[in-house]
């Protein structure tokens, strides 16, 4: 009977021997070592020894115990009797000794060392394709010497019974006897003097396939995976890996960071702070960040399949590592027929922010628990709110309406299990136990983009379910209007055309919050948003470099989720008392009578108040488009009013190197001012397409301020003025082979208009995508009348 086998000699086949974990550890040395990925070396015992050892008496316990849970005796009863007979049983004396024989040979092959070693259980029903059992069993690291070793593998042994473990087993119907457990033995990364992670070859909120998402964080890997650390995100282009050329990582987020796992005294470890130096550093370079992006989608190709990935840096010698591979199993498992929809209907008092997991929203009674407790302390459908989740949590976790947690990130087991049982989650909120009051109402929303929301209250909100798979085929291209990068990825299922419109304003609002001008002009600030600008640009030693690499994250998320379709990207449209109200506004913003009509969109690019600022975004998305190499990116000009500041602006751009026509450059202009159409020829020289904004061409063409509620009752986009304009300007566009679409709201909310606009002959519709089902059906049902 083989007791012991080397990582080396295992294939994934091998399952039923070693479990899927050590199986796949095999895989990554023999069928990816030759392209350069490092696995740290190891061994695993096999099935056979451990039937070998429950054969000593273990199973029949096993057997008398299951039956007294099937009976109804509580299952940590259960559990610790199960464990409590495994660990009384000796290991075979050859199974004993065959452990500490390969142990001693990993020394570097010479035999009689002992180094410092992770101990891992792997099960053998554990990460198969539909099924995770992620963390059910236990894990032992910086384990030195053979007693300590053999004494891990009798726990990682026992640990097959642990109470997460038994009731998983039941939940998914598999057999508890059938069920083997493979110890894992692998050399330690000292990653304690660096970092480590976890990397998913697609993105885990959404499945959206074109990216690799990194997470990362100081010390060894354990408090990524545990999510007691808030790590650093890394989002990567799948695309952009194959040119060296370009620079893959579209998104970068920094996490707090605030602890990290290390080398305890005499073995083990221990949990201690980090400094203040580490909690704002990057974890990761870009060129560490590319290489294990590239190592992922090496994996994933290898397998077949999406991947979930652990990772590990050595802090000795600056090497990367993988240490554990297994195939990705909740957003795989979804195969995007039905798309489900949530959205709030109803408003509530702000309680929390944090990270949203999933789309959905749950409300419900806050139930706040400090450790997990019997299924009867837990009311069904509650909210439960803690600090931090571990497997433990789980029978708990099935009974929630929502979860909210004090600390981890997205790969944290609160974010991941809540994904696998589609309940939303929003962790990482930092005061939720103390800001939550026992048996508060609330409700839990992850469907307002990456932000997750914890409202006062049980708020309205209602869920929409669309079969993709029947939506008809139009000639009229349907296109979407997105601002939020952190929920792009959700709709990337969506059978869009592109993005129509894609709005700066958001991602300048959200994610850079300080005006372009006061990141040239500093001193031009009072003491108070001096202070605020330098604490948001601390990790920039150039200040608007923030700005453009914010705006560039933020553009591409958006870009990246509909490649290679056409994105088209609108530069920032603020009115000067919207400008005036971020960071640092004020001193460059005049205050105007009516900045609807004021200094707004073109005027702006070349006036010398904020031509500099201007050159930011046009840095920005060069970048995106020449550095990211995201050439899907179609730049939008708003407010243009004449063919003169066209010039203008088009010179000022191509100054910044964002040239008209090179690398395939596209620029649009909005046509929203009646001098869009009455000189649509001469704008057609200038631009490649026009993008109708059919509010401010409705409220400029019948003089009505789209905003007044005495004048709702005139101001309508299917008055003849407003019709007759639109058709003039799509007969003039195509006349000069220009693109005409419209991203206005009415197509939304009116399929009388979509039909004019077909009638019309228009080029695109971007809409919402809430409506975009609605607007697709309505578009092809014109095209069928004719």
């Amino acid at each position: 009977m083989r007791r012991v086998i080397r990582f080396r000699d295992l294939r994934r086949t091998d399952t039923g021997l070693v479990g899927g974990k050590n199986a796949s550890l095999g895989e990554l040395i023999s069928g990816l070592g030759p392209r350069g990925i490092r696995v740290p070396d190891g061994f695993a015992t096999t099935a056979d020894a451990f039937r070998e050892l429950m054969d000593t008496g273990p199973r029949e316990e096993v057997v008398r115990q299951i039956g007294r849970l099937h009976r109804g005796a509580p299952l940590p009863e259960v559990g610790s009797a199960i464990r409590s007979a495994v660990l009384a049983a000796p290991l075979p004396a050859e199974t004993a000794r065959a452990i500490v024989e390969a142990y001693r040979r990993l020394d570097g092959g010479a035999g009689g060392g002992e180094p410092d070693v992770a101990v891992r259980s792997s099960a053998t029903a554990e990460d198969l394709p539909g099924a995770s059992f992620a963390g059910q069993q236990e894990t032992f690291l910086n384990v030195r010497g053979a007693d300590a070793l053999l004494d891990a593998c009798r726990r990682c042994f026992a640990s097959l019974y642990t109470d997460r473990a038994i009731d998983y087993r039941e939940r998914t119907g598999f057999d508890q006897l059938s069920v083997a457990l493979s110890v894992g033995v692998q050399l330690m990364v000292r990653s304690d003097l660096a970092g480590a992670g976890v990397a998913f070859t697609l993105d885990p909120e959404t499945g959206f396939p074109g990216v690799v998402v990194i997470s990362a964080a100081w010390g060894l890997g354990e408090t990524v995976v545990s999510g007691r650390v808030d790590p650093d995100e890394y989002t990567v282009f799948k695309p952009a890996l194959g040119d060296g050329r370009l620079d893959p990582v579209i998104q970068v987020r920094l996490g707090g960071k605030r602890c990290k796992s290390v080398y305890g005294e005499g073995g083990s470890t221990r949990t201690v702070d980090t400094d203040e130096d580490e909690r704002t550093r990057r974890v990761l370079g870009r060129g560490e960040i590319r290489r294990l992006a590239e190592w992922a989608v090496a994996v994933e190709e290898h397998y077949g399949c999406p991947m979930d990935l652990e990772w590990a840096k050595d802090g000795v010698g600056g090497e990367l590592f993988l240490v554990q591979a297994r195939p990705e199993t909740v957003q795989s498992r979804h195969r995007g027929a039905m798309l489900h929809d949530y959205r709030l209907t109803g408003t509530g008092r702000l309680l929390l922010e944090g990270i949203a997991v999933g789309g959905a929203i749950g409300a419900g009674p806050v139930c706040g628990l400090a450790e997990p407790v019997g299924l009867e302390r837990f009311p069904q459908g509650a909210v439960l709110v803690t600090g931090i989740t571990d497997p433990d949590w789980e029978p708990l976790m099935k009974r929630a309406a929502a979860i909210v947690t004090d600390h981890g990130g997205r790969t944290s087991h609160a974010a991941i299990v809540s994904r696998e049982l589609g309940v939303p989650a929003v962790v990482g909120t930092g005061t939720a136990t103390a800001a939550l009051a026992e048996g508060q109402d609330v409700t839990v929303s992850c469907a307002e983009g990456a932000e997750g929301r914890v409202y006062a209250g049980l708020v309205d909100h209602e869920v929409t379910e669309t079969d993709l798979g029947a939506l008809p085929a139009t000639r009229t291209k349907v296109m979407l209007n997105l601002a939020d990068p952190g929920a792009a990825f959700r709709w990337w299922r969506l059978p869009a055309d592109g993005v129509g419109l894609a709005r700066t304003e958001f991602v300048v609002a959200h994610r850079v919050r300080v005006h372009p001008m006061a990141l040239v002009h500093p001193e031009r600030l009072p003491a108070e948003d001096r202070r605020r600008v330098e604490e948001l640009t601390r990790d920039y030693p150039d200040p608007p470099e923030y700005f453009v690499d914010r705006l560039a994250g933020g553009v591409a998320g958006i870009a990246a989720s509909r490649w290679p379709d056409p994105v088209v990207v609108r530069t920032s449209d603020f009115k000067t008392n919207e400008y005036a109200r971020l960071i640092g506004g004020t001193p460059f913003e005049p205050d105007e009578a009516n900045p609807m009509i004021g200094w707004r969109g073109a005027s702006r690019y070349y006036d010398p108040g904020y031509r500099a600022g201007f050159g930011l975004e046009c840095r920005a998305l060069r970048r995106v488009r020449d550095e990211l190499g995201l050439t899907n990116v179609i730049v939008m000009i708003p407010f243009c009013r004449t063919p003169h500041e066209a010039d203008e602006v088009l010179s000022v751009m191509a100054d910044n190197g964002l040239t008209r026509g090179a690398n395939g450059l596209r620029v649009y202009v909005m046509a929203e001012i009646p001098a869009n159409i009455l000189l649509a020829e001469q704008f057609a020289e200038r631009f490649d397409g026009f993008s109708i904004g059919s509010n401010d061409l409705t409220q400029l063409t019948l003089g009505v301020d789209r905003d007044s509620a005495l004048l709702a009752h005139l101001f309508d986009e299917r008055n003849p003025a407003v019709t007759r304009s639109v058709e003039s300007l799509v007969a003039t566009a195509h006349a000069a082979g220009r693109h005409v679409g419209l991203c206005g709201q009415r197509p939304s909310n009116d399929p009388d208009f979509t039909r004019f606009l077909v009638r019309a002959g228009i080029d695109s519709i971007s809409v919402t995508p809430d409506s975009f089902a609605a607007v697709k059906n309505a578009v092809a049902d014109a095209e069928r009348e004719g």
